[in-house]
């Protein structure tokens, strides 16, 4: 069940990491500038944001199975509609539902398996990500094959992902039980229990805030990146199609450590893995942007950029946001994760082109992509590690349950 539904992600991935390859093309036919450009790359975030709070409630009062199969429904039918658009307007919309979309089937996914797994969480949505990571892969080489082998006509690559979206509708409705789908949180945790006495009966507390703040610091940086990195490596490394693409989608090869990245997250200390990973990050925005033009050095700097980012900070990142709050607050959590990632993330694109269209591409970054993950520091620095969930075995458990320590 885990790789089913892990597969139905991938369908997701490949739309989103398919359309920023596609963008030079786009502006090309329509006309658009950068700016405008930018802001389509990244416009679905701004659907995924404003859903994920949505999509934590209903995922209270609905079943997870349905809301994942109304995701999958909507990112698919809009995927395929973008190939129809007429302007920037309507295709900017159907961005932003596709968006929608998208935010549905991840936080109902990841509630999913963060119920189910509770006691590897962060393994279990590691799985998820890698998952991403496969469909981050074959959407920009799979995409651009279709692209060029029908005459570079942008619609075709469009028209062919959102259908695979809607066949796996049926493939989930027909495949995934509600026994695996709405489980309460009793697998993966035998012979141990879940100490959360500890924490505030509420929704917000200072931990949530605080990560989130981290959430939205890290989606700011990632979405400028990934929505103009193919349009850096056109216009100013001068690279081939398919050397963009392959560029590309190495991004996608390093989400695939979000597996293990998981397993390190429910063993180490989450707080200081995801501190590591956001300096990494910094790093690494520095040499792609400032100094490394060759394509095996892009190519090694886009598999990093996949390992940090998609790979340790998203995941650890939102099994803490899990953690941050009582099992009743898991779906709620689950889209505050969504949308506190994704929300602002919608115009990072538009930020980091309007930036370059004033600066260039090396200063735009160091300010984008090296001052918000800084901020996300300091957030993760204030974390209290002692308020957040954890794990006991029932033989050592004891009365006085409810003390962090």
């Amino acid at each position: 069940m885990l790789i089913l539904v892990a597969l139905s992600y991938v369908t997701n991935a490949m739309d989103r990491t398919l359309y920023p390859q596609l963008v030079p093309y786009i502006n090309q036919h329509y006309r658009f500038s950068l700016g405008q450009g930018g802001f389509l790359a990244t416009i679905f975030a701004l659907g995924m944001g404003m859903g994920g709070l949505p999509a934590g409630y209903l995922i209270d009062r609905m079943s997870r199975k349905s809301v994942t199969i109304l995701g999958i429904f909507i990112y698919s039918l809009f995927t395929l509609l973008n190939a129809y658009a007429h302007s920037f307007w309507d295709l900017s919309a159907y961005r932003v539902l596709t968006g929608v979309g998208e935010a549905l089937q991840q936080t109902a996914l990841f509630t999913m398996v963060g119920t189910f797994f509770y006691r590897f969480r962060t393994a279990a949505i590691g799985s998820l990500n890698a998952a991403y990571g496969v469909g981050a892969f074959l959407g920009p080489v799979v995409g651009m094959q279709l692209f060029l082998a029908t005459g570079e006509r942008w619609q075709i690559p469009l028209i062919v992902f959102g259908a695979i979206g809607l066949a796996f509708c049926v493939i989930f409705w027909r495949l995934v039980p509600s026994l695996f789908s709405e489980a309460k949180g009793l697998a993966g945790a035998i012979g141990h229990r879940q100490v959360e006495a500890h924490l505030p009966m509420r929704l917000a507390t200072k931990n949530l805030v605080l990560v989130s703040t981290a959430n939205v610091m890290i989606g700011l940086s990632t979405f400028g990146y990934l929505g103009l990195y193919p349009t850096f490596l056109k216009t100013s490394l001068h690279f081939s199609t398919s050397a963009t693409a392959f560029c590309a989608s190495m991004y996608g090869v390093g989400a695939f450590m979000g597996l293990p990245a998981g397993f390190v997250g429910d063993k180490l200390n989450q707080k200081r893995v995801i501190l590591i990973a956001a300096l990494c990050s910094m790093l690494v925005y520095l040499l792609m942007f400032n100094f490394v033009r060759s394509t095996s050095g892009q190519a090694l700097l886009s598999l990093l950029q996949g390992i940090c980012a998609s790979g340790v900070l998203f995941v650890n990142i939102y099994s803490l946001t899990q953690r941050s709050v009582r099992h009743e607050f898991l779906g709620r959590s689950s889209g505050v994760a969504s949308s506190a990632h994704y929300l602002p993330a919608a115009f990072s694109g538009v930020l980091l082109g309007w930036m370059v269209g004033r600066l260039d591409w090396g200063m735009a970054a160091i300010i984008q992509l090296g001052i918000f993950p800084a901020i996300a520091i300091v957030a993760m620095l204030l974390f209290d590690n002692a308020m957040t969930t954890r794990f006991i075995p029932h033989e050592a458990a004891n009365d006085d349950v409810s003390s962090p320590t």
